[in-house]
């Protein structure tokens, strides 16, 4: 005899799963928001199921996926931490996160169009950034090559909207260079 469970419905398809039950499950939910197409499955040369234990969700996946961007950018800074020029060494940094951001906008505008923060539970990510940003910067500032009045608070204004220039007008790579040049050259200690 059929026996109906909570996991089939009467006619014998699967049941969409309660609220609580997408919930112990991460969240995913059906529809385009919570479900991981396959194509992304394809394009990771993996199985849909691979990709579903690892990211249970949508969100999951592209949570990891801003996450592990910004870890490698923080990677980058650490060689620059024993560069000789210590004032070039903070401006290169800082022009490679205005060069991430304008990257990573497409894939911020596809986790912001299904309704999502990407920048949720990243909070140890934002302060790993900040010390690299500040080890930088303090490293700079005591070569005498970068103003000491510059603070991490006036750094991050200059980087965040800079960052948000560079994202909505698509800078290309001299207009991003020049305006760069302009901002290093008022960072200089005179």
């Amino acid at each position: 005899m059929f026996r109906l469970s909570k996991e089939t419905h009467a006619y014998g398809r699967p049941a969409q799963p309660s609220q609580g039950a997408r919930r112990r499950r991460g969240g995913a939910r059906p529809g385009r928001h919570g479900r991981i197409d396959a194509r992304v499955a394809q394009e990771a040369g993996v199985g849909l199921g691979t990709i579903y234990r690892h990211f249970p969700t949508q969100e999951a996946l592209y949570q990891a996926i801003v996450s592990e961007r910004t870890r490698d950018l923080i990677d980058e800074a650490e060689p620059l931490m024993s560069a000789t020029d210590s004032a070039a060494a903070f401006f290169d940094f800082f022009a490679r996160i205005i060069k991430h951001s304008a990257e990573k906008k497409a894939l911020y505008e596809v986790i912001r169009a299904a309704g999502l923060d990407p920048t949720v539970d990243m909070d140890h990510v934002v302060r790993d950034m900040r010390n690299a940003i500040e080890k930088l910067l303090t490293r700079a500032q005591e070569a005498g090559t970068i103003r000491q009045s510059l603070r991490i608070p006036e750094v991050f204004a200059l980087m965040t909207a800079t960052a948000r220039g560079a994202e909505s007008d698509s800078w290309n790579d001299e207009l991003r260079s020049r305006t760069l040049a302009v901002i290093f050259d008022g960072m200089r200690q005179v």
